[in-house]
């Protein structure tokens, strides 16, 4: 029986759209680079206001993942996995509290990953702005941070890599204490990655 006009349309259009990303893929095996992040010098730090005055500051200090470098397109893209459970906070008692339900949940949540959009080797010299997806506490957003200028001549290996902006907790579902909490949380990734062999992401 004949395939109707409209399914074979279809069918062709999925055929064509498989073999464009395979086709991508293979162009970005053929020309990419893994560089590993070096999870004993990344970390995340985070700051939110209390009262709307006073700052209260914390970071995590185990950050995993890699650096994609496509050498063709001249660009890179960051995937980070940062180990909720590694936040550290001057008090204790901050401490267990963000650990809570109330802010990272890290007991149902133990990671939050960050993963970028591709963009020009170029900007970390120059800083700029770099897209891409933040999940926490199992909700994934699109965020907007800034890539701030690197400070010397090979960043994340001589210097970190460093991206900052702000994110409103109640997106991610951290609705509670909103009278003396406020909505935005500061981060703040210093990242370094593990060197390789005759290349760097800088």
């Amino acid at each position: 029986m004949p395939v109707p006009c409209r399914l074979r349309a279809i069918a062709c259009a999925a055929l064509l759209a498989f073999a464009a990303n395979a086709a991508m893929a293979a162009d970005e095996g053929a020309n990419g680079e893994v560089i590993r992040l070096d999870a004993s010098r990344s970390e995340l730090g985070f700051r939110v206001k209390v009262v709307w005055l006073l700052g209260v500051n914390g970071h995590f200090g185990r950050i995993h993942g890699e650096v994609h470098r496509d050498a063709f397109r001249n660009q890179l893209r960051v995937d980070a996995t940062v180990d909720a459970t590694s936040v550290r906070m001057a008090s204790r008692s901050y401490e267990d509290w963000v650990k809570s339900r109330d802010f990272f949940d890290v007991e149902r949540h133990p990671v939050i990953t960050f993963s970028s959009d591709p963009f020009p080797r170029s900007r970390l010299f120059g800083g700029g702005d770099i897209q891409g997806r933040l999940t926490l506490r199992g909700i994934t957003r699109p965020v907007r941070f800034d890539l701030l200028p690197a400070g010397c001549a090979r960043p994340a290996l001589d210097c970190p890599i460093r991206v900052a902006g702000t994110i409103r907790r109640s997106m991610f579902g951290m609705r509670s204490h909103r009278g003396t909490l406020a909505d935005k949380v500061e981060l703040d990734f210093s990242v370094y990655a593990l060197p390789a062999p005759g290349a760097s992401p800088g």
